[in-house]
């Protein structure tokens, strides 16, 4: 499904320039839960940039269902991450004085479905994510961190992505709390879905099922779990 050959990431301020990836290879297949870990500045938000299709490399080349992305044009790289990439946020991004219902069909909003089409898909992706039926209705903001983070997995889900790209989802979340959301993931995963998970944090790396460590730019390690 992803496969990076050689990617570099130069960024250029004035005459200074800064090496944020060193040449990073690897491939992911469908249905992996992948975890890309590394330390602040270790180039992991640059690299997640990248395969979503927000950024492009340097040098090196990244193809996903067989596509080379860099050569996409702008219409092309957001019908790709409208319909292959669903995104997830460590700071949620809802509307606050939105419904959970609403925030979840907003990704269709502008799509060739009636509102009727839209609100059941959106309760299918809420129960899916694991949500309460009972907070449908509620405001975003009247929701804990969790639940907040369960919306904002089920709003992912709208387009029915090949790929879920969770940028540090559990940074706003106390411990108790990413573990829930973590096995929700887990549950994802299971379903069939392909994950690749942002996170500096080595306990919540633990819940995917290969590890990717990144530091300085340059991959260090690739650990694939072995099955028990």
């Amino acid at each position: 499904m992803i496969e990076c050959r050689d990617l570099r990431k130069v960024y250029t301020n004035g005459d200074v320039e800064t090496v944020a990836l060193k040449g990073a290879s690897f491939s992911i297949e469908k249905g992996e839960f992948v975890a890309i870990i590394g330390p602040s500045g270790s180039g992991k938000s640059t690299l997640m940039h990248i395969l979503g299709a927000l950024d492009s490399p340097t040098s090196g080349t990244y193809f996903l269902d067989g596509k080379e992305v860099s050569k996409l044009n702008d219409d092309e790289l957001s019908d790709l991450r409208r319909e292959k990439i669903g995104f997830v946020f460590q700071a949620f991004n809802l509307l606050p004085r939105t419904t959970v219902l609403r925030n979840v069909m907003l990704p269709l909003l502008y799509s060739n479905t009636t509102e009727e089409e839209r609100e059941e898909r959106a309760k299918v992706c809420l129960k899916y994510a694991g949500m309460e039926e009972n907070k449908f209705y509620n405001l975003s903001n009247q929701l804990s961190g969790g639940q907040m983070q369960r919306v904002a997995i089920a709003r992912s889900l709208m387009n029915n992505p090949a790929i879920i790209l969770a940028d540090e989802p559990t940074g706003n979340l106390d411990t108790k709390t990413s573990h829930i959301v973590m096995e929700a993931f887990q549950e994802l995963h299971q379903k069939g879905h392909t994950i690749i998970l942002i996170t500096h944090e080595p306990e919540i790396a633990q819940f995917a099922q290969r590890v990717i460590s990144i530091r300085d730019g340059i991959i260090e390690s690739d650990i694939k779990k072995t099955k028990k």
